[in-house]
């Protein structure tokens, strides 16, 4: 691997510091089992209020981790892309490794 330039590293820091938060990963790691999900049942399966959440989800859109759709007065929230699905699984396989 080469030397990252500065604005790279930044990046990728303000990346892995979206990551360090335990209830962002919770919500990641159920949208990698679920695909697609409502704020009020991500509430529910977290046992936290829809408000917390949603705080969570604005955090993680504006990364780009996570995306929406809205159907009527519901928003669906999904992961953004694939790359988000493979850092969360190989997290957690080193995770698990250790």
């Amino acid at each position: 691997m080469h030397t990252l330039d500065d604005d790279t590293s930044l990046q990728l820091a303000d990346l892995f510091k979206m990551l360090s938060d335990r209830t962002r990963i919770k919500l990641l790691s159920l949208l990698v089992a679920e695909e697609e999900m409502c704020v009020c049942d991500i509430a529910e399966a977290l046992a936290m209020g829809q408000s917390a959440i949603s705080h969570q989800l604005r955090v993680l859109r504006a990364a780009r981790l996570v995306k929406f759709r809205k159907e009527g007065k519901e928003a669906w929230y999904s992961l953004d892309d694939d790359h988000v699905v493979l850092l969360m699984r190989q997290g957690l396989e080193h995770v698990r490794e250790a």
